[in-house]
């Protein structure tokens, strides 16, 4: 542990690297900074929010919290298999997905993954500008640019940073959690609450798939926050270190939502900011409650614009080959994300939470056949071996595209349309199932399975042990002095 605290003592405050292996000698870090940071990223506002909706939208609190808190856990699990990646990696999440798509197929699901970050910070960006509105007697719209700005800078000075501002506000949320429960407790009857029950399976499948959503979107980039930790590290502890600070902090901020909407006599829609601080008091107390809920959103949208980052440098690198990003280069590309976010977030701020809850479960189809794919073969077919050198080659190991990979990624987002039910599209099956929307587990399920069979058959040569960059250095120094003391005895 002391080499581990040297080590990162002695890294640079603005992070080097960006989607580059993390050689040994720069790792650095401790098990319970991961916690801490999914933590403080799920103990905020658009959590609350998430939670609400299974009230909002005809829950009652009873099985509301039952179908969240399943969904958190099989969510969960799904995110803290993708962390424990990590440190075995040493790279970022979506750039391990060139073995299953192919140096260039991996665009595919990189592409849609921006898409995801960008959304998901947009509707971040605008509870946030609503509550530093409120703190400093400014319009939202004037709120939304102050936390714009403050996402650029901490997300251009990259890991370190990230890491830390987690701790503070898991510290932080904790404290606003405490307090506004105990305000909850003190105005409503929760007792009564709880004794309303009306059990529908649409709505108790809701609960579920809103939680479950919101961990699983988690998945494309729980790595990047991991890759630092030592090669050593238990890939079991960061499993459970990553996965009970995102299910805990999860779990908590929605169960507050649910209390939040249920008691709210429908005065929670529409005004989400100002009615969780209202539970709280007016004045000083009012003013730390919008501090806490804005520093929280820091957090996880700082997570989505890095992320976000670093996808764009992947699909860069992948066509373009080795890309090194100079820290101007990675503040040009953050003010392009952060900017496009910061742009729908004020054109869309008038109507956010039904287009909010559209959006996230929408984007289960494209990211639980994803998800599935890296998992299986991570796990089953692989069993963690890779050629982390071949990632940058197209003519390597992987090759350009991989068939077989994005066939079945295809197969697994068309498969989930007709059990689909959002806004944006219905399936034909909706209906006749009570209008219960079952895609993510037939988007996991189904190809988990038909990879696995099909990987099994005719998957590409898989090496004998992972095989690192610096492994590849050394064994060419070997061969290279071996053929040296040769010609010289020679």
């Amino acid at each position: 542990m002391a080499v581990n605290n040297e080590r990162a003592g002695s890294t640079p405050l603005i992070e080097r690297r960006s989607i580059d292996y993390i050689p040994e000698a720069e790792r650095h870090g401790r098990l319970f900074s991961q916690f801490t940071l999914w933590m403080g990223a799920n103990l905020q506002i658009t959590a609350i929010v998430t939670g609400a909706l299974a009230v909002v939208l005809g829950g009652d609190v009873f099985w509301s919290l039952i179908g969240l808190l399943i969904g958190q856990l099989l969510g969960g699990g799904v995110m803290a298999l993708h962390a424990a990646q990590g440190p075995k990696l040493g790279l970022p999440q979506m750039i391990s997905s060139r073995v299953q798509f192919g140096v260039y197929g991996a665009a595919i699901p990189i592409v849609l993954v921006c898409l995801m970050y960008l959304g998901f910070t947009a509707t971040g960006t605008v509870l946030s500008g609503q509550a530093l509105g409120q703190l400093f007697g400014v319009s939202d719209s004037v709120g939304i640019l102050i936390f714009a700005s403050v996402i650029v800078l901490v997300t251009v000075l990259g890991y370190r940073v990230i890491h830390w501002i987690g701790r503070v506000a898991s510290v932080i949320g904790v404290i606003a959690f405490v307090f506004l429960f105990w305000r909850l407790m003190s105005q409503t009857d929760v007792g009564a609450l709880l004794q309303i029950r009306h059990f529908s399976w649409s709505s108790f499948l809701l609960a579920v798939s809103l939680a479950a959503s919101w961990q699983i979107a988690f998945g494309p980039y729980v790595a990047d926050y991991s890759r630092y930790l030592p090669s050593a590290t238990s890939s079991v502890k960061t499993f459970f270190a990553a996965g009970a600070g995102s299910v805990i902090g999860a779990q908590v901020a929605m169960v507050l939502g649910v209390f939040a909407a249920a008691s709210a006599n429908g005065q929670f829609a529409g005004h989400e900011v100002a009615y969780i601080v209202g539970l709280g008091g007016t004045g000083a107390t009012a003013a730390l409650l919008y501090f806490s809920i804005a520093f929280g959103k820091v957090t996880i949208s700082t997570l989505n614009s890095y992320g976000s980052f670093m996808c764009i440098a992947t699909i860069i690198s992948g066509f373009k080959g080795h890309l090194t990003v100079t820290r101007m280069q990675r503040l040009v590309f953050v003010l392009f994300i952060v900017g496009a976010a910061t742009l729908i977030a004020l054109l869309g701020q008038h109507s956010f939470l039904g287009a909010f809850k559209s959006f996230i479960l929408f984007l289960l189809a494209f990211f639980t056949p994803w998800s599935a794919i890296n998992l299986v073969d991570y796990y089953c077919i692989t069993r963690e071996r890779y050629d982390v050198p071949a990632l940058a080659d197209p003519d390597g190991r992987y090759g350009r595209w991989n068939l077989l990979g994005i066939s079945v990624y295809v197969f697994g987002v068309l498969v989930q349309l007709p059990f689909i039910s959002t806004k944006f599209y219905t399936g034909p099956l909706v209906a006749a199932l009570g209008d219960v929307d079952i895609s993510w587990i037939i988007g996991l399920v189904l190809p988990a399975a038909v990879y696995y069979f099909c990987a099994k058959k005719w998957h590409s040569t898989v090496p004998d042990r992972l095989i690192l960059p610096v492994e590849q250095n050394s064994t060419q120094q070997a061969k290279t002095s071996g053929a040296g003391r040769a010609a010289a005895q020679a």
